[in-house]
C-alpha cells in the first residue's frame, strides 16, 4: 500500500507546561509538521502569520490564559542604527563572517554549551547533547544556513546563527555567542550584521522570534528600529513596549478550531505535467 502525505496540514497542540519567560504561567502551543515538497511554501506562509520553525516542525503560541507573545520582525527599510549600535559594530569589526551549510561542528557545540551554562543554564535546551544539537542544525528540509563569526586575530568562533532564508527575509531561527566578552554585545551585533545581510540581498524583513512584553529576556528586540509586531491577525509597527500589556485572562485566545480555521494556507495542491513543462 502507498502512503501519501496529506495534502492540508495537519495541525496539533502540545500539552501545557511551565512558560519559560513569565513565571507562574503555563505555554501551550500549536504546531504542524514542516515536509515535503511543498516545505518552503508552506514555512514562508506560516512565518508570515507568526510561527517560527524548529527543525521540521512549525509552531505558534497558543496558549489558554495569555497572549503575550508576539513575533516580532525588522522592516530593513525602516532600521536606523543608534549611536550605541554602531558603536557595537565598530567594536566587532575585527570579526569575520561566513555563512555555511547547515552543518553541526564540534566547535559550535563547545560554543553553544558554554552559551547555555552562562545564560540559559535552567532553560530547556540545557541538557541538549550533542546528538540533539546536530538535529537541531541539520534536520531541516528548507533553505537554510549557518552564519558564523570569528575573531580574526585570536582565530577563535564567537558567535552563530541558524538562519532559515524565507522569500521576504531571513529569520533567525537560534543564535549563540561566546559569554566571555560581555562588553562586545555579541547578540546585538548579529542581529544588526543580519540587518546588513537583508539589505545586502535585497530583503525587506530579519524575523527575531518572539517578544514578550514583561520578559527581561526578550526586552532587547524592543531596542531595534523598525520593529513590527504580529498582533491582531496582521504585523503592525511597533509602539512604544510601555503600550503592551500581558495580562492572564481566560478569553485571551480564541478556541483552536477556530484559530487552525483562521490560517491562510498556500496553494498546495500538486502541478500537472503539463503545467511542469
Amino acid at each position: 500500500m502507498r502512503h501519501t502525505l496529506p495534502l492540508a496540514p495537519q495541525f496539533y497542540v502540545t500539552a501545557p507546561q511551565p512558560c519559560p519567560y513569565l513565571e507562574g504561567r503555563m505555554e501551550r502551543k500549536l504546531f504542524t509538521s514542516l515536509q515535503g515538497d511543498n516545505a518552503e511554501k508552506l514555512n514562508d506562509s506560516l512565518s508570515h502569520q507568526g510561527f517560527r520553525r524548529s527543525q521540521n516542525v512549525l509552531y505558534r503560541p497558543s496558549c489558554t490564559e495569555c497572549a503575550a507573545c508576539l513575533s516580532a520582525r525588522i522592516d530593513v527599510s525602516k532600521f536606523k542604527m543608534t549611536k550605541s549600535q554602531r558603536r557595537i559594530m565598530k567594536r566587532n569589526a575585527h570579526l569575520t563572517r561566513r555563512a555555511t551549510s547547515p552543518w553541526a561542528t564540534e566547535e559550535q557545540y563547545a560554543l553553544f554549551r558554554r552559551y547555555l551554562e552562562n545564560r540559559h543554564a535552567d532553560g530547556g535546551m540545557a541538557d541538549m547533547d550533542v546528538y540533539e544539537f546536530a538535529a537541531m542544525i541539520e534536520e531541516t528540509p528548507i533553505r537554510t544556513r549557518v552564519i558564523e563569526y570569528t575573531d580574526r586575530e585570536a582565530d577563535e568562533l564567537v558567535g552563530s546563527c541558524l538562519t532559515d532564508v524565507l522569500s521576504d527575509g531571513l529569520s533567525m531561527v537560534y543564535s549563540f555567542y561566546t559569554p566571555d566578552r560581555p562588553k562586545d554585545s555579541l547578540g546585538t551585533h548579529v542581529i544588526l550584521d543580519h540587518i546588513q545581510i537583508a539589505q545586502d540581498a535585497g530583503l525587506p524583513y530579519v524575523y527575531l522570534g518572539y517578544w514578550v512584553p514583561g520578559s527581561d529576556k526578550m526586552g532587547y528586540k524592543a531596542r531595534f528600529s523598525g520593529l513590527e509586531l504580529y498582533t491582531g491577525g496582521q504585523w503592525q509597527p511597533m509602539t512604544h513596549p510601555d503600550d503592551y500589556e500581558a495580562p492572564a485572562h481566560p478569553l485571551s485566545n480564541d478556541p483552536i478550531s477556530e484559530q487552525v480555521a483562521n490560517i491562510a494556507l498556500p496553494d498546495l495542491s500538486p502541478k500537472r505535467a503539463a503545467e511542469r513543462g
